[in-house]
C-alpha cells in the first residue's frame, strides 16, 4: 500500500495507449481512517453498555424495583423492595404478561423474580398460593406471603391476573413468557390489520405451524429456481425482449384503433334523438375523443420511431445480457456473493440489536410516576443512541457496497483480459483483495453519501408518522415532497456509486474522479443508457415473477390438500414474499454485471479504435454491437 495517486482516466490523451488495471494505489485514505475512528466509537458504545452492568440485567432479567434476578442486589436509595437477595429466584415474571403497550413496545405489568415458571394454567388464587407452596415460586408481590394470598383484600392488585397463563423461560434471557400464541392475538391483530376475528388469526398461525416443511422446501426451490435462471437467462434474453416488444405495439396500435372506432361510432350516431339539454355534452364528447385518438396517433408514431432509432441499442442489451452469462461461467462464485453478504449482514444486525438492548437496559436507576424502577441514561452519553443509529446504515451501506466494489472489481478483470486463459484462479477473491488493500476508503465514503441522504428522510418519515392526521394538507404536501425528493436523490446516488466503483477498479481513481468519469460517460451514452435500464430491468422483473409465480404455483399445488382454503393465506404469503427476495438478490447480482459490463463497454469504445496497438478488449459478441 502506498501514498494514493490517481490513475489518469477521462483527462488521460487519446493519442496515448489506454491500459486498465496496470495502476494500483490507495484511494480515500482519510475517509479508511475517519470510518477507523467511526467503528472504534461504535465499540466504545458496545463496550460501555456491558461494563455499566447492563449485559447482566439484559441477560438475567430485572424486576419492577431494579433488582437483578438470580443475584445479590444492593439498596437504591428511596426505592422500596430494592437490594433483595433474588439468587434462587432466576426467572422474571410478569403478573398481567397480555397487556401489551403496543406504542412504547413494552410490556405494562409489574415485573417480579421468581424462582419458577408456571407450567400450567393457574385459574384460582388457590391454585397461585398451591404452586408458591410447591414450587417455592411466589407469584404475587414480595409484600404478600404465600398464606395471604387467598384472604387479603390487596391479592387482586398484588398477584397476578387470573386466569395465570402457562409459561415456559425463554432460553437465556430468563423470562417466563406464555405458551399459548393467543395471549398476543391483540399485538398480532394490530400489525395484521385485515384480521378481525381472533379464530382466523389462530387457524393462520396454525397453518404456519402445520406447513412449516412445505415452506422450508417451497423456499428452498425459489433459491434453485433463481440459479437456474441465471444460467439460462442469456439464451431466452432475446425472446423476452421481443415479446416486450410486441407486447409495446399491439398495446399501441390497439389503444389508437379503439379511440378511432369511438369517435367513429359517436360520429355515426343520430343526433335527431338527443334532447336539446344533451346535443352540447355529445359534441363536447365527439370533440374530446378525436383529441384523444389524435394524441394515441401521435404517440404511437413516436413510439415507433423510438423503437426504430433505438434498435441497435436494445441488441447491444441482449448483447450485454449474453456476455454477463458468460461471467458467470468463468466466475462461478459471483453466484454466491448474495449469500456472504447477507451473511455480514445479519451478523452486524445482530451486534447492533444486542448493543441496542444492552444500552437499553443501560443507565442510572429513575423511579417512574407508578413508583418503579427505570434505567435511564443522563447527560451527554443519552446522544450515544443516535450515534448508534447513524451506525446501523453506514455499516450496512458499506458492506453492500463492498459487495457492489468486488463484483465491479473480478467483472473488470474478467472484461479487460484479452486472453481468458490468463484470468486469475479466483477473479472473486483477487478483487476481495484488491478492496481490502486499496479501495475500503473509497466505499468508505461513498456509502457515507448515501447515509448523509438517508438519514434526512428517515427523520422526515418518523415526523411524518407522528403528525399523521395532525397536520394541514399543505404541510403534508410539503413532507411528501421532500421525502419523496430524497428518495429520488437516494436512488441516482445509488446508481452514480455504483458506476464510480466500477471506475475506481478500472483506474485506481478516488472517489470523487471516478463519480465524474462514470458521470460523463452515462451522459455520452444517455440513449443506451436508457435503453439498458428499460429493458433489461424489465426482463429481470419477468424473471422475478416467473420464480414468484413458480414458487406460488408449486405451493398451491403441495397445499391443495388443505380443506381449509384460509389458512394457504399465511403459507403462500410468506412462501411468494421469500421467492421475491431471494430473485431479487440473484437478478440485482446479475443487473450489476450488466451495468459494469456496460461501463466497461464505453470506456473500451471511448479509448479504443481497434487499430494496431489500441485493440478493444471487449467480447465479439459485442463487437458487432458498437455502433
Amino acid at each position: 500500500m502506498g501514498c494514493c495517486s490517481s490513475a489518469s482516466s477521462a483527462a488521460q490523451s487519446s493519442k496515448r495507449e489506454w491500459k486498465p488495471l496496470e495502476d494500483r494505489s490507495c484511494t480515500d485514505i482519510p475517509w479508511l481512517l475517519l470510518f477507523i475512528l467511526f467503528c472504534i466509537g461504535m465499540g466504545f458504545i458496545c463496550g460501555f453498555s456491558i461494563a455499566t452492568g447492563a449485559a447482566a440485567r439484559l441477560v438475567s432479567g430485572y424486576d419492577s424495583y431494579g433488582n437483578i434476578c438470580g443475584q445479590k442486589n444492593t439498596k437504591l436509595e428511596a426505592i422500596p423492595n430494592s437490594g433483595m437477595d433474588h439468587t434462587q429466584r432466576k426467572y422474571v415474571f410478569f403478573l398481567d404478561p397480555c397487556n401489551l403497550d403496543l406504542i412504547n413496545r413494552k410490556i405494562k405489568s409489574v415485573a417480579l423474580c421468581v424462582a419458577a415458571c408456571p407450567r400450567q394454567e393457574l385459574k384460582t388464587l388457590s391454585d397461585v398460593q398451591k404452586f408458591a407452596e410447591m414450587n417455592g415460586s411466589a407469584l404475587c408481590s414480595y409484600n404478600l406471603k404465600p398464606s395471604e394470598y387467598t384472604t387479603s383484600s390487596k391479592s387482586s392488585v398484588l398477584c397476578p391476573k387470573l386466569p395465570v397463563p402457562a409459561s415456559a423461560p425463554i432460553p437465556f434471557f430468563h423470562r417466563c413468557a406464555p405458551v399459548n400464541i393467543s395471549c398476543y392475538a391483540k399485538f398480532a391483530e394490530a400489525l395484521i390489520t385485515f384480521v378481525s376475528d381472533n379464530s382466523v388469526l389462530h387457524r393462520l398461525i396454525s397453518g404456519v405451524m402445520t406447513n412449516k416443511e412445505i415452506i422450508l422446501g417451497l423456499c428452498l426451490l425459489s433459491l434453485v429456481l433463481s440459479m437456474i435462471l441465471m444460467v439460462i437467462i442469456r439464451y431466452i434474453s432475446r425472446v423476452l425482449v421481443w415479446i416486450l416488444t410486441i407486447l409495446v405495439i399491439l398495446g399501441a396500435l390497439g389503444g389508437t384503433g379503439v379511440l378511432w372506432w369511438l369517435y367513429a361510432k359517436q360520429r355515426r350516431s343520430p343526433k335527431e334523438t338527443v334532447i336539446p339539454e344533451q346535443l352540447q355534452i355529445a359534441e363536447d364528447n365527439l370533440r374530446a375523443l378525436l383529441i384523444y385518438a389524435i394524441s394515441a396517433t401521435v404517440f404511437t408514431v413516436i413510439l415507433f420511431l423510438i423503437m426504430l432509432v433505438m434498435r441497435k441499442r436494445v441488441a447491444l442489451t441482449i448483447a450485454l445480457f449474453h456476455v454477463a452469462g458468460k461471467v458467470f461461467i468463468h466466475l462461478p462464485l459471483l453466484v454466491f456473493q448474495p449469500f456472504w453478504t447477507f451473511f455480514a449482514l445479519v451478523l452486524f444486525w445482530v451486534y447492533w440489536i444486542m448493543t441496542l438492548l444492552f444500552l437499553g437496559t443501560t443507565g442510572s436507576a429513575v423511579q417512574n410516576d407508578q413508583g418503579f424502577v427505570e434505567f435511564k441514561i443522563s447527560g451527554p452519553l443519552q446522544y450515544m443512541w443516535w450515534y448508534h443509529v447513524v451506525g446501523l446504515i453506514w455499516i450496512s451501506e458499506f458492506i453492500l457496497a463492498c459487495q457492489q466494489m468486488t463484483v465491479a472489481g473480478a467483472v473488470v478483470t474478467y472484461y479487460f483480459t484479452r486472453d481468458k486463459r490468463n484470468l486469475p484462479f479466483t477473479p472473486i477473491l483477487a478483487s476481495v483483495n484488491r478492496l481490502i488493500r486499496y479501495h475500503l476508503g473509497t466505499v468508505a465514503k461513498g456509502s457515507f453519501i448515501i447515509t448523509l441522504v438517508k438519514i434526512p428522510r428517515m427523520i422526515l418519515m418518523y415526523i411524518h408518522s407522528q403528525l399523521k392526521g395532525k397536520e394541514n394538507a399543505c404541510a403534508r404536501c410539503v413532507l411528501k415532497s421532500c421525502i419523496c425528493c430524497l428518495w429520488c436523490l437516494e436512488k441516482c446516488l445509488n446508481y452514480l456509486n455504483q458506476n464510480a466503483y466500477t471506475a475506481t477498479a478500472i483506474n485506481s481513481t478516488n472517489f470523487c474522479t471516478s463519480a465524474k468519469d462514470a458521470f460523463v460517460i452515462l451522459v455520452e451514452n444517455a440513449l443506451r443508457v436508457a435503453t439498458i435500464n428499460t429493458v433489461g430491468d424489465f426482463m429481470l422483473f419477468l424473471g422475478k415473477v416467473l420464480i414468484v409465480c413458480s414458487t406460488g404455483l408449486a405451493g398451491i399445488m403441495l397445499l391443495n390438500y388443505q380443506q381449509d382454503y384460509t389458512v394457504w393465506v399465511l403459507p403462500l404469503i410468506i412462501v411468494c414474499l421469500f421467492a421475491f427476495l431471494v430473485a431479487h438478490c440473484f437478478l440485482s447480482i446479475y443487473e450489476m454485471v450488466v451495468d459494469v459490463l456496460f461501463l466497461c463497454f464505453a470506456i473500451d469504445t471511448k479509448y479504443n479504435d481497434g487499430s494496431p496497438g489500441r485493440e478493444f478488449y471487449m467480447d465479439k459478441v459485442l463487437m458487432l454491437k458498437k455502433r
